[in-house]
Formats: structure tokens, C-alpha cells, sequence
């Protein structure tokens, strides 16, 4: 990514949500263990095509109740690479794209409070024009409860992820991200947290029948900034919440997935996780400590 493009997001230290509520993460994330999760290129790997066996060797597998990460936790960044490249799963492949970026995430709780912690190397940009000149980097996580989203319990955030989405191939610009009979009512959705790093801001919000981005009440703060070149993100986000807000407990773990969109990529053209586990102070992928 060029210097120019980044200087926004070099003063962007602090982005506070709108209403924030000043919350205190742990005094020193250097005494909370890191988890390394490689975020890879997926191209247009729809949940359409990971569950067709004609096309995705592992959809048999994931009937069986295999997880995305039980069979390719050792191959992710090639998959990146092999994606990237456009071998595969990419019609219009981009010139110079970084195929992976390893992320480290560190979590810790209160008794009121999740606190999530990001932090990457900043990959070469790919030097062509940018899709969201507002934003350098975007970075999201989703979580989800009980597994009534389809894939969410194999798959992490791959139930959203459709092929008639915006920026896939022949698909409506209108159409965003959504799940299979979703319904924050009852239930069947993703809660979505995301930080912009040029609009300085944060956005609560979840997947349902449609892609949200504000509306919800878990967030209480979000920041991010650039050292070198090295980002890091915080966000500080209520156990508890409202509709579209998946409430958190102590001793629980919910599916977890995450996606950057790096050198100003808008649409399916980020770096996305594979299904994780986060565990409010019980052992999982992630573990949120208690403080």
C-alpha cells in the first residue's frame, strides 16, 4: 500500500462508535496468549460451492460433520495463493493481490466486557485503483450462537458468503451478504462488528435476511492504528445487547470468523478466515481470559 494512501489511517488512532461507553481493556495484552490465524484469499468459494461434492471434494466431509479447519488448518495460506494467482476460484484475478495475512488475536472479559485485540504485518499493496478509496483497511469479525446458521458451526462466517452476492460474477450490486432463512428474532444470524480505518469509525450491526451495519447494542468502542508497518485493532463489545447482538456468557463458546479488506478492497475481494471457536474464560481456538 503507498504512503499517500495511508496517511488517514496513520492519524486514525482512536475510532470511537457513535454513543461509545469508555471501557478499559487489559492493562497489558503482552500477558494474553496470541492465537495466529491465517486470513486467506477466497475468491468466489460461495457456500454454494463448498457444499456441492461435484466441486468441493470437502463437502462430504463436512456432512459428516467435519469442520473447514479440521481439513485445511495446515494449507490455508496456499490456498491463498493458489486462489490469488487465479488458478482457481477467481475470474479476474488482481495483479500483485496478497494471497494471506496472519493475523494474531488475543481476547480477554470482565464481567460486563469482551475485549478482542488484532494485530498484522501490512502486506506490499497490489498498486491498482482502489474499490473503497474512503478506507485503506476494513476489518470484521462475526460471531454466532448454537449453530442455527447454516455452516456457521464448520465453517465460521462461510454461511454469509453467497454466490448471488454483490461483486460476485453476474450478481446485483443491491444483493449483500445474508444467510438462509435468517432472522435476528430468532436466532439465525451473525452479530457483526467492523472498523474502517480512513472513515475513523466503527459499525454494529449483523447478517440476517440482509447485511446490516448499524443498529445493534454491543459495541461499546472500537480503535486502530498503523505503527510501521504493523496494524492493530481493539474493540471493547458488551456480553450483553439487543436484537441482532449475540449475548455472551461466561464458560460459553460461540463460532467466530473474521475477514480484512486490505489495500482498499470492498466486496468479496478481502481476506477471510476459516470457522473458529471463541470461549468467554472456557478453552477454545480463542480463549477470552478473565481479568
Amino acid at each position: 500500500m503507498k504512503k499517500t494512501l495511508l496517511g488517514g489511517a496513520v492519524g486514525a488512532a482512536l475510532a470511537l462508535a457513535a454513543g461509545a461507553v469508555q471501557a478499559a481493556a487489559p492493562a497489558d495484552w503482552n500477558t494474553v496468549q496470541a492465537t495466529e490465524i491465517t486470513l486467506f484469499y477466497p475468491g468466489v468459494s460461495a457456500v454454494e460451492w463448498i457444499t456441492k461434492g461435484t466441486e468441493h471434494g470437502g463437502a462430504r466431509a463436512l456432512k459428516k460433520g467435519e469442520t473447514c479447519l479440521d481439513c485445511h488448518s495446515e494449507e490455508v495460506a496456499n490456498m491463498g495463493q493458489l486462489i490469488a494467482s487465479g488458478k482457481k476460484l477467481e475470474p479476474n484475478p488482481i495483479a500483485g493481490k496478497a494471497p494471506f495475512i496472519k493475523v494474531k488475536v488475543q481476547a480477554a472479559h470482565d464481567d460486563q466486557n469482551l475485549y478482542l485485540r488484532f494485530s498484522w504485518t501490512q502486506p506490499q499493496g497490489s498498486g491498482t485503483a482502489p474499490m473503497d478509496a474512503d478506507n485503506p483497511v476494513k476489518l470484521a469479525y462475526m460471531l454466532e450462537a448454537g449453530g442455527k446458521v447454516q455452516l456457521a458451526e464448520a465453517g465460521g462466517c462461510w454461511g454469509a458468503c453467497h454466490a448471488d452476492a454483490r461483486t460476485m460474477p453476474g450478481a446485483a450490486d443491491s444483493r449483500t451478504k445474508y444467510v438462509k432463512d435468517g432472522s435476528a428474532v430468532d436466532g439465525v444470524f451473525y452479530d457483526l462488528n467492523q472498523w474502517r480505518s480512513g472513515e475513523n469509525k466503527a459499525y454494529d450491526g449483523h447478517v440476517a435476511g440482509a447485511r446490516v451495519m448499524e443498529g445493534g447494542q454491543a459495541l461499546a468502542q472500537a480503535q486502530g492504528k498503523l505503527d510501521g508497518d504493523t496494524w492493530t485493532v481493539e474493540f471493547t463489545r458488551k456480553l450483553a445487547g439487543g436484537t441482532g447482538d449475540v449475548r455472551l456468557e461466561p464458560g460459553k463458546t460461540y463460532n467466530f470468523g473474521m475477514a480484512i479488506h486490505d489495500d482498499h478492497s470492498a466486496g468479496r475481494y478481502h481476506h477471510v478466515s476459516l470457522g473458529y471457536h471463541l470461549g468467554i474464560g472456557a478453552t477454545a481456538d480463542i480463549t477470552a481470559v478473565r481479568q
